[in-house]
């Protein structure tokens, strides 16, 4: 029984209340270091005297830091405690944040960003834990509570950055610091929830990683959240070059990356109320994969004056993002089942993922226009079908029997 549903018996609703706005304040956070620094990016290059390595590292950190520190998050957990890890978390985040804000120095600067980025990836792995943990029965419900939460905190920092910053007179030191307010807010309730610490559910048992290592479920889900992300990742940064490759104003293409970006609010909301009504995610699965197909296959095809309407199509298919996440959840029985899951999904997930927009930039440069980008995005949408359809299907972690792991020489038939 979770902590919620002991406690609010004899207090009613203020603890679930409680537990929703950490949860909502805290994922208004985890991608703020990530979206305010890219629309100053060449800004701060200058700034720092930042060479193109520099640069590359910074865009590469976020990935580096989720795959690694998201790795370790249910160890620290069992050690430390969800809601103690999770509040280090954020006052990690937030020093990273504000010491990154203060400098003038490009290796500081990009240290500071890898301790804020990795409050982020504990962050990632622990809400969905808590959302199991807390809101057993109401987990489609708080996924979209938390995805929402999200991409609204996504936007923003992307959004507002740079207002912030003409506002403070060109001062990027104000502009970037002022994320560091939010996490400030986002400790609060974490701090009162302290006292309500869960305890591990009895008699768990944790899915280690050797046993994930050799699930093909957690794989199929790994890889699942992995395309997804890579095709997230390829249209944040490289959705601007091709709408101006196709004779677009830099303005305009601003003006549709902006209403890209908007519509992921909407789609966390809506992907995960539909999905949840279902015990099988798999029709979902082939209606997103066919909205990708629909959207880059305009963009591929179609008049470049027509984009809008492929970008919206695009922007459907991202709704994605929020399945994967529900898909943790969903795909477990316990919290322990899926914090190891978020952290093997998410780990996996974005090395695959970090790899895509790198790939596009090389296919790009050799052959001078998009023909083998959208291939690859092709290729990718039919390994997101496959392995979607096998997460997808109603079935738990805890249940599946897995290949009898070699022991020695005499196991091994010649």
């Amino acid at each position: 029984m979770s902590v919620v549903a002991q406690e609010t018996r004899g207090r009613t609703a203020p603890l679930a209340w409680l537990l929703v706005l950490g949860i909502v304040l805290a994922a208004l956070n985890l991608r703020t270091a990530v979206t305010s620094v890219g629309p100053l990016l060449d800004q701060l290059a200058g700034s720092l005297g930042m060479t193109s390595v520099g640069t590359g590292l910074l865009t590469t950190l976020p990935v580096l830091a989720f795959a690694t520190v998201g790795a370790v998050t249910p160890a620290m957990a069992r050690k430390i405690g969800e809601h103690r890890l999770l509040l280090a978390a954020l006052v990690t985040l937030g020093i990273g944040l504000l010491v990154r804000s203060l400098v003038d120095s490009a290796p500081v600067f990009l240290l500071t960003s890898a301790v804020a980025l990795s409050g982020g990836a504990v962050g990632n792995v622990l809400i969905p834990t808590l959302i199991k943990r807390h809101f057993p029965a109401k987990t489609g419900i708080m996924t979209t509570v938390y995805t929402t939460s999200l991409a609204a905190g996504t936007m923003l920092a992307a959004a507002a950055t740079v207002p912030i910053e003409r506002a403070a007179g060109g001062d990027w030191h104000v502009a970037l610091g002022v994320w560091a307010a939010l996490a400030a807010i986002a400790v609060v309730p974490w701090l009162a929830l302290l006292r309500s610490e869960p305890e591990r559910t009895a008699g768990a048992a944790d899915a280690g990683p050797k046993r994930l290592l050799r699930s093909k479920l957690a794989w199929m889900v790994a890889i699942y959240f992995g395309t997804q992300s890579m095709i997230a990742y390829i249209m944040f940064g490289w959705l601007a070059t091709i709408l101006t490759d196709n004779g677009y104003t830099t303005a305009q293409a601003g003006v549709i990356l902006g209403i890209f970006t908007a519509l992921n609010i909407p789609v966390s909301m809506l992907v995960p109320a539909i999905a949840s009504r279902f015990g099988d995610q798999r029709p979902i699965v082939i209606g997103l994969v066919v909205a990708y197909v629909i959207g880059f296959a305009g963009l591929w095809f179609a008049p470049p004056s027509t984009a809008l309407v492929w970008v919206v199509f695009v922007a459907i298919g991202m709704g994605s993002f929020p399945l994967a996440l529900m898909m943790l959840a969903l795909r477990t029985r316990t919290p322990e089942a899926t914090a190891a899951l978020s952290a093997f999904g998410q780990s996996a997930g974005y090395l695959i993922a970090g790899a895509g927009p790198l790939v596009v930039g090389v296919l790009h440069q050799v052959t001078g226009g998009w023909a083998l980008p959208y291939a690859l995005i092709f290729g990718v949408l039919v390994v997101q079908l496959f392995t979607g359809l096998y997460a997808g299907r109603n079935r738990y972690l805890e249940d599946e029997r897995l290949p009898k792991a070699v022991t020695s020489p005499e196991t091994i038939k010649v």
